[in-house]
């Protein structure tokens, strides 16, 4: 007696069929979360340096223009590209007497898009958001 086979011929490429699309999108999620693990990261060290060159500038003026030009230079320089990007400095700290301790925050805001992962036209995008605090010296001029 011999048995037939021919019951289970193509059954394979049903398989496939089903499970592919799935794991298609499997791997496009992880690519995604990746980007935006990534993207953090580069907006968590924008905000630091940002805050850090807004506490060694002289005036409101500087330090708010040096936080911008730091945050840009970082992402950049990260090879982030932010389809919008805000930075805000918090400068109340400039307004405190000198000898006293005083701070200021910035908070860099980046929104990625993912358009260009994949395919152009992708739907979607994350907005990201981190604030940094840097400490200025007491003893320094301020204004």
């Amino acid at each position: 007696m011999t048995m037939r086979r021919h019951a289970d011929r193509g059954s394979a490429a049903i398989e496939a069929a089903i499970i592919a699309p799935w794991l298609l999108i499997l791997i496009g999620a992880a690519i995604v979360g990746g980007r935006i693990q990534v993207a953090g990261g580069a907006v968590e060290e924008a905000a630091h340096d940002a805050a850090r060159a807004a506490s060694i500038s002289r005036t409101k003026a500087e330090a708010s223009q040096a936080a911008y030009a730091a945050a840009s230079a970082t992402l950049s320089q990260e090879g982030l590209h932010c389809a919008r990007l805000t930075v805000a400095a918090n400068l109340a700290g400039f307004d405190v007497q000198i000898g006293q301790p005083a701070t200021v925050s910035v908070s860099v805001t980046c929104v990625i898009d993912f358009s260009d992962l994949a395919a152009d036209g992708l739907p979607g995008s994350k907005t990201i958001n981190y604030t940094f605090v840097s400490a200025l010296d007491n003893f320094r001029t301020r204004s």
